[in-house]
């Protein structure tokens, strides 16, 4: 069977709009990625304004609990209920990459993904899936050694009929992603960030994540300085009456 990249050229609605597959994407962001792996996805997002996550319809449905995952955005415009392109970016992702799926919303009663593509994606070595779609075979999706994330689960399959693009900037989540972005993963939820902010952005979460780490201690031994609550009160002028309702 030909390769996509063998393809170029011969296959006519890849080159419109509404169908095309970018083979190539900016990758510099590898050397950040181990970095960011280390960082709870909380801390990072405290770093951007709070306006990096994703909706938190989209769920982890994989096994590994307590981790922080981190990879590289190939992206995919899809649509919905459809699983052609995704099949695609499968074939065309390398070690690292994590698969992003738009699907038009995330509104849909079919599935995208399923116990075969979860297994062909842990032997490519891929970082991640993130759907904002449904899959099936949630049973198998537990035992799969890589984060998969979508909005819920259904028996119904998908289409393959296309159309669809890959490499193209999308919104999944509610938040926009473009190809080569760096996708942090763990227990709360997916972020997003931008490839020309990364490296500004990791110097910040670390930093935060050094004094989030002593705020825990300081809650947990009863050091924690909680003036602030009261100052905000009082600033805010919200009243307070020392009575019953």
């Amino acid at each position: 069977m030909p390769l996509l990249s063998n393809l170029v050229g011969e296959i006519t609605f890849l080159y419109t709009v509404g169908g095309r597959i970018y083979l190539k994407k900016d990758n510099s962001g590898l050397e950040l990625v181990k970095a960011f792996a280390k960082i709870p996805t909380a801390n990072i997002a405290d770093t951007m304004g709070r306006s990096c996550a994703m909706h938190p319809r989209i769920k982890l449905f994989s096994s590994p609990h307590g981790t922080v995952w981190a990879g590289i955005a190939l992206t995919v415009k899809s649509r919905g209920g459809d699983n052609l392109l995704i099949h695609a970016a499968l074939d065309m992702a390398r070690e690292g990459d994590v698969i992003v799926v738009s699907n038009e919303g995330g509104v849909d009663n079919r599935s995208l993904m399923g116990e075969i593509m979860f297994t062909y994606a842990a032997y490519k070595k891929l970082n991640g899936l993130v759907l904002d779609g449904p899959i099936r075979d949630v049973k198998s999706a537990k035992e799969i050694p890589l984060p998969i994330y979508a909005t819920g689960s259904t028996p119904g399959g998908p289409y393959k009929e296309g159309p669809g693009e890959i490499n193209v900037p999308i919104s999944c989540g509610g938040i926009s992603v473009n190809p080569g972005d760096i996708v942090v993963m763990d227990d709360d939820g997916v972020i997003i960030i931008p490839l020309k902010d990364a490296s500004a952005v990791l110097a910040a979460a670390q930093k935060l994540q050094e004094t989030d780490e002593a705020k825990v201690v300081a809650a947990g031994n009863g050091t924690a300085k909680r003036e602030w609550v009261a100052k905000a009160i009082e600033t805010k002028k919200i009243e307070i009456i020392d009575d019953y309702y």
